[in-house]
């Protein structure tokens, strides 16, 4: 069942890249996008199967709809089923991006995935556990660009391209992220010495989330060594795929790591 789920959401995601230039790929087929249009019918149909049992199953039925992986379940069935209550927006030129955002919400459906990859759990773990001193350093983060954005804004007076402080901004992201588009760029030598004071911050605190998501990853992976242990010596720290005994060659009991979503 697990390899049938994981290729049925590769192949709907597939599916949906190429119904996005199916009138360029297919020239000669007229009605190719209402082939595609059965196909997602029928994936909307299994989908949706899949999350009514999911729901019918789950020991806590009002929890499963409002967790994680049920709002994403969720979300990948929702636009057939609002393009067939509301057939006004498919025609809708004004509600053009709107159409294009359910149809694109499809793309979430690889987001399933991880539901079935058990070492997933050991990124997504850490991710909880480091999800507080992400949050204080992306807020740091917020401050120093509003207020370089905000420096930037009154140095240039409004000018080239900084013609407000959600330019600005913009401007400082690209600026602390080294990307530099260069679409917006400062003319004063004050605010070049601005300029290059921020991306030498960027280069400073790219590194942080990166260290401190290791950190964590480094306790999960080592908590999963730690978990496995040999049932005739009781040496510890076997990798989670070994399947003998690093000290006496016993073998070994199959790793019992639970599913991310548990």
């Amino acid at each position: 069942m697990e390899t049938f789920w994981i290729a049925a959401s590769l192949l709907s995601v597939v599916v949906l890249f190429f119904e996005s230039s199916a009138s360029d790929l297919f020239p000669n087929t007229p009605d190719i996008l209402w082939r595609f249009g059965l196909l997602e019918l029928g994936f909307t149909a299994l989908f949706s199967v899949e999350y009514v049992l999911r729901v019918l199953c789950s020991p806590r039925k009002t929890h499963y709809p409002v967790s994680f992986f049920g709002i994403i379940d969720l979300c990948t069935v929702l636009p057939m089923y609002i393009l067939w209550m509301m057939p006004s927006l498919a025609g809708a030129t004004d509600l053009v991006v709107l159409v294009r955002l359910l149809r694109v919400l499809r793309v979430l459906r690889v987001l399933k995935l991880l539901r079935y990859m058990n070492d997933a759990g050991i990124l997504w773990r850490s991710l909880m556990r480091a999800r507080r001193k992400l949050s204080i350093f992306f807020g740091f983060v917020a401050i120093i660009l509003c207020l370089f954005g905000g420096l930037m804004f009154a140095v240039e007076e409004g000018k080239d391209g900084f013609t407000s402080l959600g330019a600005s901004v913009y401007w400082a992201v690209v600026t602390l992220t080294t990307v530099g588009y260069g679409d917006i760029t400062p003319h004063t030598a004050t605010g070049r010495m601005l300029a290059s004071i921020l991306i030498l911050l960027g280069y400073s605190i790219i590194a942080v989330p990166t260290g401190i998501l290791t950190a964590y990853m480094s306790q999960e992976l080592e908590k999963g060594r730690a978990a496995r242990s040999c049932q005739n010596c009781l040496y510890s720290g076997h990798e989670s795929d070994a399947k003998f005994c690093a000290h006496c060659g016993a073998v070994l009991d199959s790793d019992r790591s639970q599913p991310v979503d548990k």
